[in-house]
């Protein structure tokens, strides 16, 4: 399966865009259109976003005035919808904790196939994309270590997949853009560029960490070597303006997932949803019996009374005080149902959301203002200082994710820019690696605000995800040619624009089938793992070394295998499967009356282009047509083609 996907999306069948530019001469000179497609030479060339109106000095008074209201309005309803895409994005990350976080609780609970570092990334990655929050995954992480039952050392993969799961939420917000080819070409691009520089760096770094443990001995050294005392926690900076709104709707009880973990039995039939956001605990002592002396704490009273021996112990109890003020307080409704409402509630408004802000850029970014935006965002320092622009970007994203202490939410915002072409996926990269900085520098203040008994294994963990992230940068950012992620999300990013369905199947096969794989062979063992895993790697590994002959030296590859063409075509050509997956798409909109609606409209469409394309045919050069030319020649040649 995953070697298919690699041929798949190295398909050297794809014809290259100078091949469309390149005829023989004894073509048939088709007629001029007086219509191109300005994404035709190079599709990821930035758009220019032009401005069609009046200019500035043109309008009169009341132009003037109507125009400054406009963009004012626009930008007041920018801002609303993008508070109403953050907070669609937590309430989204609280639905999936209510669905799975019970489930994720479970999987931490089996210390001993958290042992097996492959075992634990994939883990990581699970838990995270169960519970939408590299965050919680973390902090259930730090619980663990704190109790006993996870050393840090096992810590450390689980830490690399949930660094892996987070990038997740950005890639679904790039669907959203699937509507035009183009943008959905450079969106998911610039989300996927996230999810390569993770699973590289994992390639590395898991390895040289299972042989050596050199983020752990790192990490030690400098906990032991400073004397680290306890701080404030973390300043709140989106939540309070974020938090009104989504306490409004729902407050969690994030503790149950740690208490699950850990081995709480009592916390299996706790509710994840917060009912008393109020409470107090009071401390008392109370005398009990029991069978004798020796049975009494040491340094407690105990004494004999009758034929009784009694002993006195503190006992805690919880009294609730002010219950929440969220919708689903006094719904009787398990943690299952309120998920999948919330679910459905915040996948509406993100999509919604999403929509409307990027209609709302497009109508803003015109003009001199996209010119300057453009300008701003893309543009090098001047020579010899080019190369310091990009750690500027990486400082840039780890401030604007420290602010809004989401590296989801910052790398979300952003993939819609890159897709309507303000951002370049050159600029995007750094951005996305800064991000990844700033959530780690989050990490390490809320572990500074632990008590004294968990503060060095919360900041040890904390600081193992800081020097991953760190050596992921240093591995591939600093030298150009090192940028691998950028070209395969370019590739990827072609890929998914020919056939948007594999969109889909890239998040299915990346974040779902494949860590479920390697986690079902690491339960039945190493051996298992390492022999189903070996031959698979090989494999890989070959393919992408012949696809790189082929395209570069393909004289030194045997006959054989300069090409596919031995293997059948459903296994190094997604052209037979799309034929699958449109007769099954068109099945299903033959007889579901939202699809037929689409499929009506886009034969509407296909109609309406024809239709234009007739009416511009009578705009024909004479000057291009051949008067001497028989008919037979373009009947040939459509025969030829279609061959």
């Amino acid at each position: 399966m995953y070697s298919w996907l690699l041929l798949t999306i190295y398909d050297i069948h794809t014809s290259s865009p100078d091949d469309a530019h390149t005829a023989p001469k004894d073509s048939v000179i088709l007629p001029a259109y007086s219509t191109e497609d300005k994404y035709e030479d190079d599709p990821w060339n930035l758009p220019e976003l032009q401005d069609n109106g009046l200019k500035w000095s043109e309008l009169d008074t009341k132009g003037k005035v109507l125009r400054v209201l406009t963009a004012s309005v626009k930008f007041i309803l920018l801002v609303g919808f993008l508070y109403m895409f953050v907070c669609s994005l937590d309430v989204l990350s609280s639905a999936f904790q209510l669905v799975g976080g019970k489930a994720a609780g479970d999987i931490f609970q089996d210390n001993a196939v958290l042992s097996n570092p492959v075992a634990g990334l994939v883990i990581g990655v699970l838990v995270t994309l169960l519970v939408q929050s590299s965050s919680t995954s973390s902090s259930i992480v730090v619980s663990m270590v704190s109790s006993g039952l996870l050393e840090v050392q096992s810590a450390v993969p689980v830490i690399m997949g949930a660094n892996i799961g987070t990038s997740v939420t950005n890639t679904i917000v790039a669907m959203m853009q699937a509507g035009d080819r183009n943008e959905f070409r450079r969106a998911f691009a610039g989300a996927t560029v996230h999810d390569f520089f993770n699973w590289l760096s994992v390639l590395i770094l898991l390895p040289l960490e299972a042989a050596t443990g050199v983020l752990y001995k790192l990490t030690k050294i400098i906990i032991d070597s400073f004397n680290i005392q306890g701080g404030n926690n973390a300043p709140d900076l989106l939540n309070v303006i974020t938090d009104p709104l989504t306490d409004a709707i729902i407050e969690l009880d994030k503790n149950v997932i740690s208490d699950i973990a850990t081995g709480d039995p009592a916390a299996r039939n706790k509710s994840l949803i917060k009912i008393w956001c109020k409470t107090e605990k009071i401390t008392t002592l109370v005398n009990i019996t029991v069978p004798s002396d020796a049975n009494c704490t040491t340094g407690a009273l105990c004494w004999v009374e009758g034929n009784k021996t009694l002993t006195q112990i503190n006992v805690t109890e919880t009294i609730n005080l002010e219950r929440c003020n969220h919708i689903f307080v006094f719904a009787n409704l398990p943690d299952l149902a309120v998920g999948l409402i919330l679910l459905a509630l915040s996948l509406l408004i993100l999509c919604t959301c999403l929509i409307l802000i990027v209609k709302l850029l497009n109508s803003m970014l015109k003009g001199q203002v996209a010119v300057v935006i453009k300008k701003v965002l893309n543009t090098d320092f001047p020579f010899p200082f080019g190369w310091v622009t990009g750690y500027i970007a990486i400082m840039v994203g780890a401030g604007m994710t420290f602010i809004v202490q989401s590296s989801s939410v910052f790398t979300s915002a952003i993939t819609p820019l890159v897709g309507i072409g303000v951002i370049s996926l050159e600029r995007a990269y750094p951005l996305t690696l800064g991000s990844n900085i700033g959530t780690t520098t989050t990490a390490i203040l809320a572990a500074m605000a632990a008590p004294g008994e968990t503060l060095a294994n919360s900041l040890q963990v904390a600081l193992c995800h800081f020097f991953f992230n760190i050596a992921g940068i240093l591995l591939w950012y600093p030298i150009p040619f090192t940028r691998i992620p950028i070209r395969l999300a370019r590739a990827l990013g072609n890929r998914t624009a020919k056939y948007r369905w594999f969109a889909a199947l890239y998040l299915l096969l990346c974040f779902l089938l494949m860590p479920l794989t390697i986690l079902g062979l690491s339960l039945a063992g190493w051996q298992v793992l390492v022999g189903v895993a070996v031959p698979i790697v090989v494999l890989a590994i070959f393919i992408i070394v012949v696809n790189l002959m082929q395209a570069r030296c393909p004289q030194y590859l045997p006959s054989g295998l300069r090409d596919w063409d031995f293997l059948p075509r459903p296994l190094h050509s997604m052209a037979p499967w799309d034929r699958v997956v449109t007769s099954g798409m068109a099945f299903c909109g033959a007889r579901c009356c939202c699809c037929c609606k689409c499929c009506q409209s886009t034969d509407d469409e296909e109609k309406g282009l024809q239709e234009r394309k007739k009416s511009l045919e009578i705009y024909d050069n004479p000057v291009l047509t051949r008067d001497d030319e028989p008919q037979e020649t373009s009947k040939e040649t459509m025969k030829a083609t279609q061959l």
